[in-house]
Parts: structure tokens; C-alpha cells; sequence
């Protein structure tokens, strides 16, 4: 993909003024000796914004060459009055004049207009002008940070932050040559809870994360699945917190362990010191006894993610975080998650299904910004799990009692319950505040004054071109584990590895870990239908049962099954959306990620070969729309 956010500074100016709108002959004023290219479409529309992106980053980049001319309106109904007018710049071409989602995009060279597309089109277009000379110098926005091997530093960069992508990005730059250092330093949670290098991730989530939900699972299967296959004493044992909890944490130790190697072998100089910028090249190190030095670099990359946030109420220091969930050293017993994100419902979810009573209480929504449907979904069958939902209410108190220890929360609509462990998922805050970034030069103008997150064009500080930033601690960016590690990878091969492909955000694939999994992959149906227009969306859904699931009682009589979406831009036939639930979510997902990235349309999908009998072979077989009506659930292979 093309340089991004290049054009973030000309967005806020765009929504600041008056778009120009097509009178007479719209490219009258278009000088003669320039490429021009006229972006049309809707300001609430994220195609036309990554278009407009990608005009006037081509513009930037070359002034004397291209000319960017976005034609916005307010609203989709305002673009849609318009399109005539749109399609008069073109009228020969017969793919204009049936052209009706945003953006609509046309080129003007030497008097002659031609029209390009919608956005992909228009990505498209501009690769093919850049390519291929000028294609590795204008694909990533970074400007020179001023760098040079006889800087007299004492690294070519230091590296804030030991956690997946900072080690990924560390390695990746040694590998290329330069002279690296690795700062991490664990503060400890609220809770005291410390632990060792690699992260968050690593450390207090993904990974301790999935191996619970693995043994969520394994209870599940014992209790609803085993006799059917034969199993008839299975069930008959009780969950041993304390022994997860050792071999969960001596596995991470051992990550912990090969992580140092990994650097040492890499000739990479760990520090294990809590760094703050004392001016531009300079950072000040703290070890555990409070004993400072400081080191200089070239180059920061910043790379310190983001801690969980804390209760605001009365007693909320009675509550754990995610940070000590992991480590926690007894079973919780009654368990409340406070929060209605996708951590709060894999906490819950994996107690839950260990046997400990669990409680998610929830301000409003679950899972806000995921497809609507799917969520509707696991809403239920987490119910339907055991787990109890509070919807509506925040806890208002926390009292502890000191002898047994058991904690009563009062909620904001007056009800009262007690619980043994309270866990606070509302969210995660960055990491920035001890970072001293005030302290160098031109750098504080890039905190976001809300988020405390950093804004980044392709990873680089534009107010402090020598200081980077990628990972949780960027503003506007996906808060995962692999996409940190990518950032890292290709900033270092754009910093020491003479490389300039930039980090590519569209389109990534997660999983969220709820009793009943759910992989997604691009646009919901609801932002589709918000970017494209609802007569330009069309879903492809099923509904089953896996043959995991055929032959447990348990399971059919609660319901329990899979959910496929594919969302289709019936324009171009391209899938914008993709969402399952069901067992091995995960694995599924990522399969079919490389698709999606490659622009695979609904045809591409029912035409390829399923492997039988697997639920990921549903995909290749939708022929239910919505639209129609007739019922998704599907009665047999």
C-alpha cells in the first residue's frame, strides 16, 4: 500500500473548508503540465478517505508532477445527487456511467480525462505510476531523520520497550547492522504483580491468555463431550487452579528466558532499566534501586504499549487487572469482570468455564465495533456458558471484608453482590507518561492530548523525525501482537536495510477468545453498509452444528454451533467482510486472512475446493443472503 497518513494534516484541513465541487468543465484549472487527480465521494466514507489519502500523498511527494482534487460532500445522499455531475468529466466510459459507490475517481493528463475507479482502483493506479523506479522511493511517507553512521552516539538506536514488537524490531535491526539497545523495565501493577521480558503478550496476555482458554475448553469438552465419545469417568475431576497457574507461569518463564538469549546472540545490549528522555539524544536509565546513568542514541523507537486501566470508584484498589489475573496464586472462586470488551469476556469466559461462578458487568454494549450479529451471538451462548451479565451498570463501591477477605460491590443501579475477585478489563491506557517525550524537541506536539498515544506517520514522530513508535502505543492503530511485530520488522529494514515498504494496516485479522470464538477479517456488515451504501452490501451467511459437536447432548440442547458471514460489495463482488464463530476460530481466520488481503471476491471463495468434513470448508459453499429471507441453518454436510 501507498504511503498513509501523509494525508491526515490535509484531512483536517479538507474538514476544516469548502470541498470543491464540480461546475462547468471540472478540470478547467488544472495545469496543463501536471498529472491531476480528482477524488469524489463523502467525508464519513473510509474508502474515499484512504483515496484522498492517496492523492495527496502523491502530490507531497511530487508537487510538480500531480495535483490532488478531492470533490467531497457531507453526506452519501449528496454524493449520490452528484454522481451525474461526476460522470460528465468522463462521459465516453461506460464503467463511469454505471459507477455508484464512493469514491469515484478520474485522472487528468494533457487535457484528456480517464477514469480510474473507486479506491482500490485508485491505490492501483498510483502503484503503476510509482513503479518501478519511483515506486521504493515514494512508498513509505518517512522523512530523513538526519541519520548518519559517523554520529557519534552511543547507539544507532535505542529501543523503549522489551515486549514483542520492540524484540522483533530490536533483532530485525541488529540483524541489518546497526548498533541496538533494548530498554525494559516491568513496573509493577497496582496489585504488585511484576514478571519478565517480552511484554505484554508474552507475559499478561495473549499467551497465558489462550493457555487458560485452551483449559476453559478441555473442561468444557470433559463435561459436555467426553461420555459421548466413550469417556464415561472424565468428568469426574475438579479444576486445579494452582497447578495451571505453576505451569502456565513456568512456560512464560521459559519464554522469558530464550528471549534474553535470543538478544545476547543477536549482540544486543539489554538494559533492564526504566528509560525517560532527558533531551533529544539522550535518555536517562533507572535500575530497581533508583540508580541512574543515561545512554544517547541516533534513533528511539518507542515501543512501551499499555497497562491496564484502574477503577475509579470507591475501594477499586480491592481489584485485579489482567496484569495479575495470570499470576493469580489461588483459584479466584466467585469471579466479577468489570468491563464489556473482548478481555473482560475471555477472562470471564475461561473462569466460567473452570467451574468459578463469573460475573461480567457491562456499562452498554459488548464488544462495541464488532459486527453486530456475531456479537449478538456470543452474547448468548456466553449466558447459555454460565456466564451472569450486569448490563447497564458500573460498579459504584468495593468494600473489602478484612477477615475473609470477600468483596461486596455495589453497582450504580443500587444492586449488591458479593464476590472473591474483582477484575477490572475497561480498557488499556499507553504507556507514556514517565516516557519524558516533553523532553525532546518538537516530539510533544504528537502525544494525542486524550489517548496519550503517539501519531505517528509510518511509525516516525514528524515533530522528532529521529524518534519512531510502533505497537499499542500508537494512536489509531490495531492494539495486536502480530502487528507490532510486522511494524517493528519493516521500520528496521526501512531504517538500516535500505527498504521502504511501509506498514500495511488494512485488512488484519484477529480472533476474539469467548467461549464461542470469533475470527473477523475487514468491515462489519453495519460499516459496509455505512461506506458503500446499503444497496451495495449483500451478506452470505450459514448457520451449523460441527461434527465435533454432533454427537453431545449437552450441546444441542443449549444450541451450540457455528456462525459464517461473508460481507460482499455487490459492485465488484469483493469480499469486504468475513466472520466466523466456532471452535479453532483462530486457525481459520488466519487461512483465510491471505484471501481477503489479496482482494478475493465471494466467486473466488465458492469456487475453491473445501476439505471435508471441516467447518472452515462452509466458506466455500454460502449461497444464503440475507436479503432473501430463507433460513441459514443448515441441516447436513
Amino acid at each position: 500500500m501507498l504511503a498513509k497518513l501523509l494525508g491526515l494534516c490535509f484531512l483536517r484541513q479538507l474538514e476544516a473548508s469548502e470541498f470543491p465541487s464540480l461546475s462547468g468543465h471540472p478540470t478547467a484549472t488544472m495545469s496543463s503540465k501536471k498529472i491531476g487527480l480528482h477524488v469524489c465521494g463523502w467525508t464519513g466514507c473510509k474508502f474515499t478517505r484512504r483515496a484522498v489519502d492517496m492523492a495527496n500523498t502523491l502530490s507531497v511527494l511530487y508537487p510538480t508532477q500531480y495535483e490532488a482534487t478531492p470533490h467531497l460532500t457531507e453526506t452519501r445522499d449528496q454524493y449520490r445527487e452528484l454522481l451525474p455531475q461526476y460522470r460528465s468529466a468522463v462521459p465516453d466510459d461506460e464503467a463511469a456511467q454505471k459507477h455508484t459507490s464512493a469514491p469515484f475517481v478520474y485522472s487528468e493528463e494533457g487535457g484528456a480525462t480517464t477514469f480510474v475507479g473507486g479506491c482500490d482502483a485508485a491505490v492501483d493506479w498510483a502503484r503503476a505510476r510509482l513503479a518501478p523506479s519511483a515506486a521504493a522511493a515514494a512508498a513509505s511517507s518517512m522523512v530523513d531523520d538526519g541519520f548518519t553512521k559517523e554520529h557519534g552516539f552511543d547507539y544507532d538506536v535505542v529501543v523503549v520497550g522489551g515486549g514483542s514488537g520492540g524484540l522483533a524490531c530490536s533483532k530485525e535491526c541488529a540483524k541489518l547492522g546497526a548498533k541496538v539497545a533494548v530498554l525494559d523495565f516491568v513496573k509493577p501493577s497496582p496489585a504488585g504483580s511484576t514478571w519478565g521480558l517480552g511484554g505484554t503478550c508474552v507475559n499478561v496476555g495473549c499467551i497465558p491468555k489462550k493457555l487458560m482458554h485452551t483449559a476453559s475448553i478441555i473442561g468444557e469438552t470433559l463435561k459436555d463431550d467426553a461420555a459421548a465419545f466413550g469417556w464415561k469417568d472424565a468428568a469426574a475431576g475438579a479444576h486445579d487452579w494452582e497447578s495451571m497457574k505453576s505451569t502456565v507461569q513456568d512456560h512464560i518463564k521459559s519464554l522469558n528466558f530464550k528471549y534474553r538469549v535470543a538478544l545476547r546472540e543477536a549482540g544486543i545490549t539489554y538494559l533492564n532499566r526504566l528509560g525517560e528522555f532527558e533531551d533529544k539524544n539522550t535518555i536517562s536509565l533507572t535500575d530497581k534501586k533508583g540508580n541512574k546513568t543515561s545512554v544517547t542514541a541516533a534513533r528511539f523507537i518507542v515501543a512501551v504499549g499499555g497497562r491496564p486501566n484502574k477503577l475509579g470508584c470507591p475501594g477499586g484498589e480491592h481489584a485485579i487487572d489482567s496484569d495479575d489475573l495470570f499470576s493469580l496464586p489461588k483459584a479466584p472462586g466467585r469471579v466479577l469482570c468489570v468491563g464489556g470488551g473482548y478481555i473482560a469476556l475471555e477472562c470471564g469466559g475461561f473462569t466460567a468455564g473452570m467451574g468459578y461462578p463469573t460475573t461480567c458487568m457491562v456499562r452498554s454494549i459488548l464488544l462495541r465495533g464488532f459486527d453486530r450479529e456475531c456479537v449478538g451471538k456470543i452474547e448468548a451462548h456466553i449466558k447459555h456458558h454460565g456466564v451472569q451479565l450486569q448490563v447497564g451498570v458500573t460498579p459504584a463501591k468495593i468494600e473489602k471484608d478484612a477477615a475473609t477477605g470477600v468483596l461486596t460491590v455495589t453497582d450504580s443501579g443500587g444492586g449488591v453482590h458479593e464476590y472473591d475477585t474483582v477484575l477490572v478489563a475497561t480498557g488499556r491506557y499507553a504507556d507514556t507518561a514517565a516516557l519524558g517525550i516533553d523532553n525532546v524537541p518538537g516530539a510533544s506536539a504528537n502525544v494525542n492530548a486524550k489517548t496519550k498515544k503517539l501519531e505517528c506517520v509510518d511509525e516516525q514522530l514528524p515533530g522528532a523525525p529521529h524518534v519512531y513508535a510502533i505497537g499499542d502505543v500508537v494512536e489509531g492503530r490495531p492494539e495486536l501482537t502480530p502487528v507490532a511485530i510486522e511494524a517493528g520488522l519493516r521500520l528496521a529494514r526501512r531504517l538500516f536495510g535500505g527498504k521502504t515498504e511501509p506498514m500495511d494496516y488494512e485488512c488484519v485479522a484477529t480472533t476474539i477468545f469467548t467461549p464461542l470464538e470469533y475470527g473477523t477479517i475487514g468491515l462489519s456488515e453495519d460499516d459496509a453498509k455505512a461506506q458503500l451504501g446499503e444497496c451495495n452490501v449483500e451478506s452470505y451467511i450459514s448457520e451449523f452444528a460441527p461434527l465435533e459437536y454432533a454427537l453431545s447432548e449437552a450441546r444441542s440442547e443449549r444450541g451450540d454451533g457455528c456462525f459464517a458471514k461473508l460481507v460482499v460489495d455487490k459492485s465488484t463482488g469483493k469480499v469486504v467482510g468475513f466472520h466466523y464463530l466456532g471452535p479453532n476460530a483462530g486457525e481459520i481466520t488466519q487461512g483465510f486472512s491471505i484471501a481477503m488481503r489479496k482482494g478475493a471476491t465471494y466467486a473466488d471463495f465458492i469456487s475453491t475446493v473445501g476439505i471435508h468434513p471441516t467447518v472452515a470448508e462452509e466458506f466455500t459453499s454460502m449461497t444464503v443472503t440475507k436479503s432473501s429471507g430463507e433460513s441459514a441453518a443448515k441441516g447436513g454436510c
